[in-house]
């Protein structure tokens, strides 16, 4: 997953189209409100996943990313993924991702997700200095275009493209209503933003003053399969 600074979030917002786009079919086959989930479906937003005030995770059988959307412009997303190091085998970086806040739906098909300032992950990275921490993860996001299908098997799918075009994971619908934490800042964050780094699957937020080990965090276990699977997974890395 890749980010970039605000204002070139908006200007690629900006330059994805000349002019407004008319939603039609492609878009409203279902809204886009509610719960989905890529692959097996078990990583899913809500109460399930994620305990902000005490910044903890339940960690899913399977990899992957969920998305919620409610009607009132309010999304959530999941992410749990392992990534394989392919000069360093035994380097796998996980990560466990929750971050909420507000969408935008822009004239031009695309969506602004704005954070409301309170996500967090886990990280686990044995070959790093620090090797298994918690910390904030507040990112805006664009996805340039969108569209949801109808699946025979699976009912509604939805695709998200990132501000360069790549596809998210394919999303299906579990519910068409959002399972979602409160819809209000749920952690006590504070700190400046020092610098931001790229590590694998991990975009790194170094807060100086969040950023802590926690020596008592739980260890990221891998899903059955997910070893044979990591070369597989690395491929897909740039699309969950």
């Amino acid at each position: 997953m890749l980010f970039l600074p605000l204002t070139a979030l908006l200007a690629a917002a900006s330059a994805a189209s000349a002019q407004d786009i008319e939603y039609n079919s492609a878009h409203n086959v279902t809204p886009i409100t509610g719960t989905w989930s890529s692959g097996s479906k078990h990583v899913v937003t809500g109460t399930g996943f994620a305990n902000p005030s005490q910044e903890s995770f339940t960690y899913p059988n399977t990899t992957g990313v969920g998305y919620a959307f409610s009607d009132d412009g309010w999304y959530e997303i999941a992410r749990y993924r392992f990534a394989s190091n392919a000069s360093e085998p035994n380097c796998i970086i996980g990560t466990v991702v929750w971050v909420h806040g507000t969408y935008d739906l822009l004239g031009n098909g695309s969506i602004v997700l704005t954070p409301a300032g309170d996500g967090y992950q886990q990280v686990q990275a044995p070959c790093a200095a620090t090797s298994n921490f918690i910390q904030n993860y507040n990112f805006t996001e664009l996805m340039q275009s969108w569209q949801i299908f109808m699946d025979p098997t699976d009912g509604p799918k939805l695709h998200l493209f990132q501000f360069d075009g790549s596809p998210v994971a394919p999303l299906f619908q579990l519910s068409a209503e959002p399972n979602m934490l409160p819809k209000q800042v749920l952690r006590n964050v504070s700190g400046t933003v020092v610098t931001t780094t790229s590590d694998g699957l991990v975009t790194t937020e170094t807060q100086a003053s969040r950023k802590r080990k926690r020596s008592a965090a739980p260890e990221l276990k891998r899903p059955m399969g997910a070893i044979a699977g990591l070369v597989g997974a690395a491929l897909l890395s740039a699309v969950l």
